[in-house]
């Protein structure tokens, strides 16, 4: 019972429903753990497209051109280098041109 305080209604004190409450609450963690990282990689391939479409490539021009000239950064350096510091993500892109 102490794991479904702060639920509403008969969810924090009838123990069959706190428990399946409970439960089913395990199981959307456990689900949205993996979810998370799908939604996280969606984010910053839509990033690191809008920062190359400033600089002339779109996102698959440009991660084809970084695996062609052997660049190895990962999706997650390239969206926060387009968000936090576009000169450097410009010069990645030149790089690869």
């Amino acid at each position: 019972m102490k794991l479904t305080r702060g639920y509403f209604g008969a969810r924090k004190n009838v123990w069959t429903v706190a428990k399946n409450t409970w439960e089913k609450g395990l199981t959307y963690a456990y689900r949205d753990r993996r979810n998370k990282k799908r939604a996280f990689r969606s984010l910053w391939i839509q990033r690191i497209n809008a920062a190359a479409r400033l600089n002339g490539l779109s996102y698959s021009q440009l991660m084809g051109a970084l695996s062609k000239a052997g660049i190895e950064i990962n999706r997650k350096v390239l969206a926060d280098l387009a968000m936090n510091n576009p000169e450097a993500f410009k010069a990645i892109v030149e790089k690869v041109k």
